[in-house]
C-alpha cells in the first residue's frame, strides 16, 4: 500500500497506473489485465470531465446565470471603477471576479438590451433604437422588437433545462403594444421567460410604477416606504428561494434589470443624507478625483488625458450660489440612489449565498449606456419636460429643491454631473463617443475565474456576453426555435479571458444610433458627431487611436486622412452586413411615428368602465390634432362625483372630472395648467358629457365642454406636448397612481360614484 499512496506528485497517467496497481493487489487480481491504452482512456475521460466541470457540463451542476443591468450609469460611477459613491456589494463582485475596462454597449438602452439577450447586433434584429420608436415595415431595423429569428438567451436556455426569470425594466416591446390585452409575443413571457415582474417601457416611477406581473397589470404593493428596486429584489429572492427549495437540481437564468440610474432619480431621504457635504467641492474637483483614482486602480492607463468640460458645462467656480445649492442636491440624490441600488444587489447576493447557490452562479454586471444629458444644464425636476424639449427654469428647480429624490420630482442631474459619471470621457449617452458606449463590465464565476480582482483589457461588446455564456455552458444555439430558423450569433465569446489575461479581444465593431456613427477596428476608432437634418455624406469624421488614447483626446483625422477613408469604408461594409440601412436621425419625432399595425393608428376608441390602466404609449394619439371625448353617464344624486377620464399624473397629463356638481377639464403641461370649468351644473340622471379640442395652431387650440350637446365651458390651451404627454397611463372612471389635478389630490383615486356607460374618443 505504501507504493500505492505515494502518487501525489506524479502525472495523471502515473497516478492512475499506481492506483490501479494497488486496487489490483487489494482485490487479488492481476494488474496486467489493465492495459496502458485503458489507462490513457481513463486519463482522457478525467480531463474531459474536468473541462465539463469548468463549463458546467453534464458531470457537474449546471451553473446559474445572472445578468444585472443598471440604466444610464456611467463608466466611473461605482467604487471599483473610480467613484467616491459607496457600492460595497458591486465592489465585492469586482474583487472576487473580473473587471473589464474596455467593454462597450450601444448608445441607448433598448438596442443594448436586445444585443445582450440575443448575442447579435441590434440593427439586424429590429432594435436599432429605443423600443418607443416603431417606424413600420419600411424600416425593418426600427420595429422596437426582437425578431423571432434572434432567439433570446431565455429561449435557448429553456431548451437546456433552465428556468428563466426577468425582473425590472424590459423596454424590448413596441411601446404601442404595452396594453392589458397584448399582443404579448414581444413581452418577456413571449421571449422565453417563465416569470416576469417589472415595467415594460423606458422608465418607471420608483414609488408608484406601472407594474406588470407575467402578462397582467398589477397594483403597486401596499407596503410602507415602497421602492421599486427593493420590490424587484424581493421577487428575485422569492424566485431563487422557491427554486432552491422545490427544484434545486434545475439551474436558472435570472435577468435583474434596475430602473436605476435612469430618471426619475428617486430614493429615500436617508440615502441622500449619506452624501451631505460630499459634493460641496463641485464637479470639477470630483471629476479630477475620480480620474486620479481610476489611474491608481489601473482602470485607465496611466497616460490617459482628462478632456475639458463639455460644451455648455460651466466651471464650478463660475456658478451662482443657487446653482451650486441645487446641483449639489441633485448629485447627493444620484449617489444615494446608486448606493440604495447596490444595497439591493447585496441582498440578492446574500440570498444566493444563503441557499448555497452563489458559488455555482455566473454573474454578469453592466450598465446599458453612459449617463444621460437629458437634465440639460439646469437639471430636471419634471422628466416630461425634457422629453418634449421644454426648458426648465433654475428658479423652479430651486423652489422644489427639497422634492428632489421624492415622489414629487421626476429628477435628473444636470450635464455637469453627467460628465462626471462618464469620467474620463467627453459627451454623453446617445453619442458614439466613449461616454455613450463605454461602461463597466464585471464577471463573477468562481468555478472558472482564478485571478480574482484582476482587470481585463480586451475589447468587448455587449453582443459578446451571451455567446460567452453559451461557451461556458458548452451549448450550441438550436437551429430552430418555435419553428423559426435561427440566425447565426454575431457576438464573439470572450470566455478565454475568464482564465487568461493574454487572450485576444474583438477586432471590429460598428456603432450607429439615430445618425451617430462609429467604427472600432484593431485599436483605432472613427466616428461622427452628426447634426440632425444634415446630409450624412457631409458629416465630418474624427479619428482616434484609442489603443493609445483611452479618452479620445487627440483627433488624428487631419494627420491620417487615408486612415479615415479606410475606417469609413469599413463602417460602410459592417453597416451593410448588419442591417444599419436605412438610417434616420429622428429624436423626439420618433414618438410621432405611428405604424399602421399599431393600436394608435385608430381614429376611434371605445373604452368601458373597469378597463385596466392603458399605457400612455398605447393610448389615443391626441398629440397635435383635434379630438373629442364623449362620456355617457348617470348620476343618482348631486353628490355623485369623481374622475371620468385621466391620463398622467402630477408631472403632466389631462383629466376630465366632476366635482361640486361642475364638469372640469384640466390639461397639465408640466410647467402650466390649463383649466376649463362648466358654467352649468351637471344634471342628476342620464347625461352626455363631452370634451372637444379644436387645434388652432401647432400644439395649441381651444378646449370646450358640453353637457347634452350644450356648450357649458371653453378656454384656450396655448401649449400642448409635442412628443409625449406623460409617463403614466389612461384610467377610466378613476385616477390611479398619481393625481393629474391638485383639485382632488387628497381624494385618493377619486373614483366616479355614478355610472359610466363608456368613453368614446374620436380623433381627426
Amino acid at each position: 500500500m505504501d507504493k500505492g499512496l505515494k502518487v501525489l506528485n506524479k502525472s495523471p497517467f502515473q497516478k492512475l497506473t499506481a492506483v490501479a496497481s494497488a486496487l489490483a493487489l487489494l482485490s487479488g487480481c492481476s494488474y496486467k489485465n489493465i492495459t496502458g491504452q485503458e489507462v490513457k482512456a481513463e486519463v482522457l475521460k478525467q480531463k474531459t470531465n474536468e473541462q465539463k466541470s469548468q463549463k458546467g457540463g453534464e458531470d457537474s451542476p449546471k451553473p446559474n446565470i445572472v445578468y444585472i443591468v443598471l440604466d444610464d450609469s456611467g463608466f466611473s460611477d461605482i467604487g471599483s471603477y473610480g467613484s467616491e459613491v459607496k457600492t460595497p456589494n458591486l465592489d465585492w463582485l469586482a474583487a472576487n471576479g473580473l473587471r473589464y475596462n474596455n467593454s462597450h454597449v450601444t448608445p441607448v438602452c433598448s438596442p443594448t438590451r436586445a444585443s445582450l439577450l440575443t448575442g447579435r447586433n441590434p440593427h439586424d434584429i429590429g432594435m436599432s433604437t429605443v423600443a418607443n420608436f416603431d417606424m413600420g415595415p419600411e424600416y425593418e431595423n426600427k420595429r422596437g422588437r426582437i425578431y423571432p429569428e434572434a432567439g433570446t438567451i431565455a429561449e435557448v436556455l429553456s431548451e437546456n433545462s433552465y428556468n428563466n426569470y426577468a425582473l425590472g425594466k424590459w423596454h424590448l416591446s413596441p411601446s404601442h403594444q404595452v396594453t392589458p390585452a397584448g399582443p404579448y409575443e414581444n413581452w418577456p413571457l413571449g421571449k422565453g421567460f417563465d416569470r416576469f415582474y417589472g415595467f415594460l417601457e423606458d422608465s418607471g416611477d420608483q414609488y408608484r410604477p406601472e407594474l406588470i406581473q407575467d402578462n397582467s397589470p398589477v397594483d403597486v404593493p401596499k407596503k410602507e416606504n415602497y421602492h421599486f428596486s427593493e420590490d424587484i429584489v424581493d421577487r428575485a429572492n422569492q424566485y431563487v428561494t422557491d427554486q432552491a427549495s422545490v427544484n434545486p437540481e434545475k439551474p436558472f437564468f435570472l435577468y435583474l434589470s434596475f430602473g436605476a440610474q435612469h430618471q426619475p432619480v428617486q430614493v429615500p431621504k436617508k440615502y441622500i443624507d449619506m452624501y451631505k457635504g460630499v459634493y460641496d467641492k463641485g464637479w470639477d474637483k470630483i471629476r479630477e478625483e475620480r480620474f486620479n483614482k481610476q489611474k491608481q486602480l489601473g482602470i485607465i492607463p496611466k497616460d490617459t488625458k482628462l478632456p475639458g468640460l463639455n460644451p455648455g458645462v460651466k466651471p464650478w467656480d463660475q456658478l451662482t450660489n443657487d446653482e451650486k445649492k441645487a446641483f449639489i442636491r441633485f448629485q447627493e440624490t444620484y449617489a444615494g440612489f446608486l448606493t440604495h441600488t447596490d444595497e439591493q444587489i447585496g441582498r440578492f447576493i446574500d440570498k444566493l449565498r444563503s441557499v448555497g447557490e452563489l458559488e455555482n452562479t455566473m454573474i454578469v454586471f453592466l450598465s446599458d449606456n453612459g449617463t444621460s444629458s437629458m437634465g440639460k444644464n439646469t437639471g430636471s425636476i419634471n422628466h416630461t419636460l425634457p422629453y418634449n424639449d421644454v426648458p426648465e427654469k433654475l428658479e423652479d428647480v430651486v423652489k422644489h429643491i427639497d422634492d428632489i429624490g421624492s415622489e414629487r420630482a421626476g429628477a435628473e442631474s444636470p450635464t455637469g454631473w453627467a460628465q462626471v459619471s462618464n469620467t474620463p470621457f467627453k459627451f454623453y449617452k446617445a453619442t458614439t463617443f466613449e461616454a455613450g458606449i463605454h461602461t463597466p463590465l464585471i464577471v463573477y464565476y468562481p468555478k472558472v475565474i482564478k485571478d480574482k480582482g484582476a482587470i481585463r483589457n480586451q475589447y468587448v461588446h455587449v453582443s459578446d456576453i451571451t455567446p460567452t455564456v453559451y461557451d461556458v455552458l458548452g451549448i450550441d444555439i438550436p437551429k430552430e426555435i418555435k419553428g423559426v430558423k435561427q440566425m447565426e450569433l454575431q457576438g464573439q465569446s470572450f470566455s478565454d479571458s475568464l482564465r487568461s489575461a493574454k487572450s485576444s479581444g474583438k477586432e471590429t465593431q460598428y456603432f450607429e444610433n439615430n445618425g451617430q456613427r462609429a467604427i472600432y477596428h484593431d485599436g483605432w476608432k472613427a466616428l461622427t458627431l452628426h447634426k440632425k437634418g444634415d446630409p450624412y455624406e457631409k458629416d465630418v469624421w474624427q479619428l482616434y487611436h484609442v489603443a493609445e488614447d483611452f479618452s479620445e483626446s487627440n483627433d488624428l483625422a487631419a494627420k491620417y486622412p487615408e486612415k479615415v477613408k479606410e475606417m469609413q469604408k469599413l463602417w460602410e461594409k459592417e453597416a451593410r452586413k448588419y442591417g444599419v440601412f436605412p438610417m434616420t436621425d429622428i429624436a423626439g419625432e420618433g414618438f410621432l411615428t405611428i405604424p399602421k399595425d399599431s393600436i394608435r393608428a385608430r381614429n376611434t376608441f371605445t373604452f368601458y368602465p373597469g378597463m385596466s390602466r392603458l399605457s400612455e404609449s398605447a393610448s389615443p394619439f391626441i398629440i397635435n390634432r383635434s379630438y373629442s371625448i364623449t362620456v355617457p353617464i348617470e348620476r343618482d344624486s348631486a353628490s355623485d362625483d369623481g374622475v371620468l377620464v385621466a391620463l398622467g399624473g402630477y408631472e403632466s397629463g389631462y383629466t376630465l372630472f366632476i366635482k361640486n356638481n361642475k364638469l372640469v377639464y384640466e390639461y397639465n403641461m408640466g410647467n402650466a395648467v390649463y383649466r376649463i370649468e362648466s358654467k352649468e351644473n351637471v344634471p342628476v340622471g342620464k347625461s352626455a358629457i363631452r370634451f372637444e379640442f379644436r387645434k388652432s395652431e401647432s400644439n395649441k387650440g381651444i378646449g370646450s365642454l358640453y353637457i347634452n350637446g350644450q356648450k357649458v365651458g371653453e378656454g384656450e390651451i396655448s401649449k400642448t406636448h409635442q412628443y409625449k404627454i406623460a409617463f403614466e397611463g389612461l384610467d377610466i372612471g378613476k385616477d390611479t397612481l398619481y393625481p393629474v389635478s391638485t383639485d382632488y389630490q387628497n381624494k385618493g383615486i377619486f373614483e366616479f360614484s355614478g355610472e359610466i356607460e363608456k368613453v368614446v374618443y374620436e380623433l381627426n
